[in-house]
């Protein structure tokens, strides 16, 4: 029996219902389904996908990219600034590779916000604020990034439109943190989750997130594809014929719109069926030795490695959250940094990021698809200036942040906004968390205005009330 991973996630180019009431008025005019179809208006912007890693937690800005090598010993911390490839641009230490890519880059040093709490919500919506108790994710919640992309026609061949890595965001706790999903769009547009089943090597005990990490040795992975053989095309074509009485019989007990969202179900096994692409895309052992090893060899290397693969296949929205489960509890990979900060950006956390990150900027840049391809590094937060006394940790702080942004139509070699002395403040160019996600729409080609619909009926902007950044475009 075929199980396929996430809820409902439209997997290649469909129909909705609303298409299908159009193209039936339009056949009245003598245009056929066909000719509909490839009339349809397809956004078209610099960037034909996206690649969002979100480092949950809150990375610390000003230990990254935002370093106050002049503040006080309790601003600045414990890590040296480094010269970057980018001329007057500093970096952390910790961050040797990243630093010859930021050419390439703009960095977004002003990213504020009244979202305090751990999920990509205001990252992946552009919510801003004020904080929402209950952070899981429901169904009246704003939709995400990639779902909207689905909804405005930006949709895959062959291979999932939007694949998140490399499992559900709040896995860890057991959690479904908001963010990545559909929302009031609905189910059909959520992401196709992965799995993987990580194992360690050496002595995991008293070992955490916070003290001393184990590193997490896994891909990501369909589970369902695995178990796939391959398919004849008339046994393939008998399957297709039961699906279709099968729709038969359901529609006489469903409503339409249950029946909608069960169509997608079946089109989602179907369509995993008959793609070879997309097992092809998940499959690591076709990467040469030397690839697996610039990237790393542990699970959030072989993640962004199969987000560049996904690229390459065609999918459109790629999410990775740098977040693993440890003996029933939270792993490697987190950025909560409320102690022990420089001990774990150190000896796991930046040396990780540094390599997998400059990895897949690179490998993106020398296959020419760095052009096409945003590529988006971020936190939902930054952390308290001030490092605590004691255990070495700095706490959330929404008010500034950083957002890295490469490929895709954005400037090279650029620096956007300015903190204060202490990385406390923006003193120009706050970006707020709806002007980034404007912004990511804008180059994607679609109107960041878009208007939507909830689930009650109201009007509501795809980027909310976000304005793109327009110094950050090419």
């Amino acid at each position: 029996m075929l199980r396929v991973l996430g809820q409902g996630s439209r997997l290649c180019d469909g129909i909705s219902r609303r298409d299908v009431l159009q193209a039936g008025a339009l056949s009245a005019v003598g245009l056929g389904l066909p000719e509909i179809v490839a009339a349809a208006q397809t956004p078209s912007g610099s960037a034909k996908a996206v690649i969002l890693v979100n480092l949950i937690g809150g990375p610390s800005h000003i230990d990254m990219f935002d370093m106050k090598p002049k503040a006080p010993a309790e601003i600045r911390g414990e890590f040296e600034p480094i010269d970057s490839s980018l001329p007057g641009l500093q970096v952390c230490e910790h961050l040797p590779l990243t630093a010859q890519t930021m050419h390439r880059s703009t960095l977004i040093r002003t990213h504020t916000h009244l979202y305090n709490t751990h999920s990509p919500y205001n990252v992946l919506t552009g919510y801003s604020g004020p904080v929402i108790v209950d952070n899981v994710a429901k169904p009246t919640d704003q939709p995400s990034i990639g779902a909207v992309m689905q909804h405005a026609g930006l949709r895959s061949r062959d291979v999932p439109s939007y694949v998140w890595m490399p499992s559900h965001p709040g896995h860890s706790q057991s959690k479904h943190r908001a963010g990545p999903y559909g929302g009031f769009l609905g189910k059909n547009y959520d992401p196709l989750f992965t799995s993987y089943q990580a194992r360690f090597e050496g002595e995991t005990a008293g070992r955490n997130a916070h003290v001393n990490p184990p590193v997490p040795l896994a891909d990501p992975t369909l589970s369902a594809l695995d178990q796939l053989p391959d398919i004849a095309l008339d046994r393939l074509n008998r399957r297709r014929s039961l699906l279709d009485q099968f729709d038969e019989q359901a529609a006489r007990r469903e409503s339409v719109l249950a029946l909608d969202n069960f169509k997608g179900y079946q089109q989602q096994a179907f369509d995993l069926l008959t793609s070879g692409k997309t097992r092809t895309a998940f499959d690591l052992s076709k990467e040469p030795a030397h690839h697996r090893e610039r990237y790393g060899r542990n699970l959030f290397g072989s993640c962004m490695l199969t987000a560049r693969r996904l690229v390459e296949a065609g999918v459109k929205f790629v999410g990775v959250t740098t977040e693993s489960t440890l003996d029933g509890g939270i792993g490697a990979g987190q950025w909560d940094t409320h102690s022990n900060n420089f001990r774990l950006l150190k000896n796991f956390n930046l040396p990780t990021l540094d390599r997998n990150y400059s990895a897949l900027i690179e490998d993106l840049d020398e296959r020419g698809l760095l052009d096409s391809t945003l590529v988006v590094l971020m936190g939902e937060m930054g952390r308290t200036p001030k490092v605590k006394k004691g255990n070495g940790g700095r706490d959330h702080w929404t008010q500034c942040g950083f957002i890295l942004l490469s490929g895709g139509g954005v400037k090279r070699g650029s620096v956007y906004g300015e903190s204060d002395k202490q990385a406390a403040w923006p003193i120009s160019g706050p970006v707020s968390s709806a002007d980034h996600v404007a912004t990511i729409y804008q180059l994607l080609g679609i109107d960041p205005h878009l208007t939507l619909q909830d689930a009650s009926g109201r009007p509501v902007g795809a980027a909310l009330h976000g304005q793109p950044v327009w110094d950050v475009i090419a």
